[in-house]
This record gives structure tokens, C-alpha cells and sequence, in this order.
């Protein structure tokens, strides 16, 4: 698929990631519509960009927004699901032994904005998709925590229940000429990774890095339209990460 000319909704489209991926796919001529939870973060975002406030963990304004989208801008080709939020908490925490173990609300809560959110958003994009006969492509962020990760239980979970809805939408949809997959980043120099991790943490991890450095957002753009572009990638979610494993 051309990035040039497309409409692109990427979600999470303030963010660290997902600005960078609007502004990389908007510089390679496609229509692009960013969706964020705030209005006043959307505001400071160029004008260039379409934007849309909503809540991506709501089902009813997931399916009156999409729709809205469709109608305003067009049907969507490309779809991003960048929305999501980083949360580190060790499953026992020694440390506080009258909140021992991770609670389920705090389990569910991020569940909720790393998983559902991207099943409630392609749900409702991909029916827009479908009826306007729209052979589109869906591209998931899920992250290297996916594998498990020390400290990252419910994330880690979301991320990995993501890329198993990438290679199963991939197998559903690809019958109708829609292409699904997934980007899994490493650890990117992001606000939100500084919020997330110490700075001991982070020079462990770039210590453990091959290449020795944290990544750059514009690294996972260029991912993510490699996959746009390259119309026989199916239901692959790809690493770019330094090298490091886990």
C-alpha cells in the first residue's frame, strides 16, 4: 500500500510514538487523523493533522468517533494503534507488605487501555473498512515486554495478547485484503520511558543493548511504514529493538 495519498488514523497521536509516526507518515503526502484522550493535547498538535478527542476504552465513543472520522475525512486506509501506557509494578512488592502483591484492579486497569483498546478501535475500523471495501492495513505497537519483563506483569500480558490478536486478525482478514501486524519496540527515548524507568534502569538496559543506546521514535516510523508499504507482510510483528532480548 502507498503511504501517499492515504487516510491514516494513528491513535495515541500526542504521544512520543505516535507523533512521531503521524509526522512521518504525514511527510510522505498521506491524510493523517490523530486521536488522544485530551483536547488540550490535541490543540498543541499541528494543524495539518485531523483530530479527534476520545477514549479509546469506551466501546459506544470508539464506534461514534470512528464513524464521525470516516465521515469527515474519509475511509480510513491505514490504521495505528499507538494508544497505551506504560505501567511498572512488580507482581510482589516486598517492600510495602500491607500491599503485597499486585492489585487486580491495577492488573485490569492496564489491560484495559494496552489490549482492549486496540480490540474496540480495529473492531470498529476494520467494519468501516469492510463496508466501504477498503483493502486496508492495520499496524499494532506492542512492545518487547511482550516476552515478559521483570516488574511488568500487566503490561507484559497486554503486549503479548496483542501480538496474538496481530497473527490471528492477520489469518481473518487478510482473506478480504486486509493486512494486520505489529511493531515491538525496544526501549525508545520517549517522555513516557523516562517517566516509566530510573536512570539506573535505563543504563542497564542500554548497557545490555548491542548497539549500546536507547532507540529514536523516528527508528519505529520508518518501521511501521516499511510494513504499510510492503503489501505480502501478513501478521508479522517485527522487533526493532538494538538487539537486546530478554
Amino acid at each position: 500500500m502507498k503511504v501517499k495519498g492515504a487516510v491514516a488514523l494513528v491513535t495515541g497521536g500526542c504521544g512520543g510514538l505516535g507523533s512521531n509516526i503521524a509526522e512521518y507518515l504525514s511527510d510522505l503526502g498521506a491524510k493523517v487523523v490523530i486521536a488522544d484522550l485530551h483536547e488540550s493535547s490535541l490543540e498543541r498538535m499541528p494543524a495539518k493533522f485531523a483530530k479527534y478527542a476520545f477514549d479509546v476504552t469506551e466501546p459506544e465513543q470508539v464506534k461514534a468517533s470512528i464513524s464521525s472520522i470516516v465521515s469527515s475525512e474519509g475511509p480510513i486506509d491505514i490504521l495505528i494503534n499507538c494508544a497505551g501506557t506504560i505501567d511498572s509494578a512488580p507482581f510482589v512488592n516486598l517492600t510495602n507488605p500491607d500491599e503485597l502483591m499486585l492489585s487486580y484492579q491495577r492488573f485490569q486497569n492496564n489491560l484495559v487501555v494496552n489490549l482492549d483498546s486496540v480490540f474496540l478501535v480495529t473492531s470498529a475500523t476494520v467494519e468501516h473498512m469492510l463496508r466501504n471495501r477498503v483493502k486496508g492495513c492495520v499496524v499494532n505497537i506492542s512492545s518487547i515486554s511482550s516476552r515478559g519483563n521483570e516488574g511488568q506483569t500487566s503490561y507484559s500480558a497486554a503486549k503479548a495478547a496483542v501480538n496474538a490478536l496481530t497473527v490471528t486478525w492477520s489469518k481473518e482478514l487478510g482473506k478480504m485484503g486486509i493486512r494486520v501486524n505489529g511493531i515491538a519496540p525496544g526501549f525508545i527515548e520517549t517522555e513516557s520511558t523516562g517517566h516509566a524507568l530510573s536512570s539506573q534502569h535505563i543504563d542497564h538496559i542500554v548497557a545490555n543493548t548491542p548497539l549500546r543506546r536507547l532507540g529514536k521514535a523516528s527508528e519505529i516510523s520508518k518501521a511501521v511504514v516499511s510494513l504499510i508499504d510492503n503489501d505480502f507482510i501478513n501478521g508479522a510483528t517485527l522487533d526493532v529493538n538494538g538487539g537486546l532480548t530478554f
